[in-house]
């Protein structure tokens, strides 16, 4: 399937918190990409946080009134798609234990139910619309940072590079050491500081390796951890989430 193949799924944005705080034009690009392949996409205003921070430090318990307000606010949606891997690893592989351990079966049925549905946006891309040329337009030397949430958890593979391969003018190059975490990690950068910064100054060194205009991922978390550090190293080098290079087009931004 191209670009314009069209879909009859009705799809809910989830746009994720730290997008919709820091980096707005990531879900708004993934707005403008599906729609162009012919998705009716729909964002629901009482979205929240997904509460993958109170989870990852210890406080699941917390995160218990998100869990429900997830399901209630995207339950009944076709799919859902998210511009990051970190937030659907979280719905995907900790909402239902925190139903679990909350004690509310219920709610660990219907998560069990809805988690099926939720989809980071490479995967949606490539296996539910059955897309690899999404029409995009990006004459640039591009490369691409995998983030661990998405290797790891979600299991997406190559698909966000036969993504990028597909895009007209946009020459990708291999990141050395791609596999490796960027350090950032969430609260780790703010406790172990030190260690993510080193981490993180390896990546930009393997960035800057590639002679590359743009490093791209699919997660702001990981491109701002990383994009601060070349920023601060005057690299010369952009940083641009995956949806916003798969929705250029010739002509457009």
């Amino acid at each position: 399937m191209t670009a314009g193949g069209g879909t009859s799924l009705r799809v809910a944005l989830f746009a994720t918190c730290f997008n919709d705080t820091m980096f707005p034009e990531a879900p708004k690009a993934t707005v403008r990409l599906l729609e162009r392949l012919g998705c009716r996409v729909e964002f629901p205003l009482a979205q929240t946080c997904c509460g993958q921070m109170f989870t990852n430090t210890g406080y699941a318990a917390r995160s218990l009134p998100l869990v429900r307000s997830f399901v209630d606010v995207f339950g009944s949606y076709d799919a859902v798609v998210a511009p990051s891997g970190s937030c659907v690893g979280s719905v995907r592989e900790q909402h239902a234990m925190v139903a679990r351990h909350g004690g509310d079966s219920g709610l660990a049925a219907a998560v069990e139910a809805l988690t099926p549905r939720v989809h980071e946006l490479s995967e949606f891309l490539v296996d539910a619309l059955g897309v690899v040329d999404v029409g995009a337009y990006f004459p640039h030397r591009v490369t691409y940072h995998p983030t661990c949430h998405s290797l790891r958890m979600l299991k997406v593979g190559d698909r966000p590079e036969r993504l990028l391969r597909a895009v007209k003018g946009l020459t990708l190059v291999e990141l050395p050491g791609a596999r490796e975490c960027c350090g950032f990690g969430g609260t780790f950068a703010l406790k172990n500081a030190d260690v993510s910064i080193a981490m993180g100054s390896d990546k930009a060194r393997h960035v800057r390796e590639t002679g590359a205009e743009v490093l791209v991922a699919g997660d702001n978390s990981c491109l701002a951890h990383i994009g601060g550090i070349l920023e601060r190293q005057r690299a010369g080098v952009r940083t641009m989430h995956l949806a916003e290079v798969l929705a250029a087009t010739e002509g457009g931004a």
